[in-house]
């Protein structure tokens, strides 16, 4: 379970704790002081770390060089009300691949599981409301 807890009655800033791992989410001023990403931001990040990771992982079972992965992620959000949420993901790659090697790993890029989730999966939420401390 995933755990998002506000840090201070006077803060926006939340803590999230995910197994071992924590870190802060925070709204932009002037809602809030910029003291970690915000959802937008970890939404975002997840594809781009997802598409990182898959190229890793890819390139380890198929024995491609693949020495060093980028990915930029760009929002546009200026639809986003209207149903239309724009992520552009850029990619970098370096090693002593063939083209057709580069090639394969751009493509497997959009088959990442956190890609196929956003562009093809339809997430179905349920809010649960508990008293503090259940």
């Amino acid at each position: 379970m995933i755990v998002v807890e506000r840090i201070a009655p006077d803060s926006s800033a939340h803590r999230i704790s995910i197994r071992e791992h924590e870190l802060l989410a925070d709204m932009m001023p002037p809602d809030g002081q910029d003291e970690g990403p915000d959802p937008h931001d970890l939404y975002d990040a997840a594809l781009g770390a997802c598409k990182a990771m898959t190229l890793v992982w890819f390139a380890k079972r198929q024995g491609i060089p693949l020495e060093d992965v980028r990915i930029g992620v760009i929002r546009d959000a200026s639809e986003e009300r209207k149903g239309v949420y724009k992520l552009t993901t850029r990619i970098a790659i370096d090693g002593p691949m063939t083209d057709e090697q580069r090639e394969k790993l751009f493509a497997v890029a959009d088959k990442c599981p956190i890609h196929k989730l956003m562009a093809d999966g339809q997430t179905e939420i349920e809010t649960v409301p508990v008293r503090q401390g259940e």
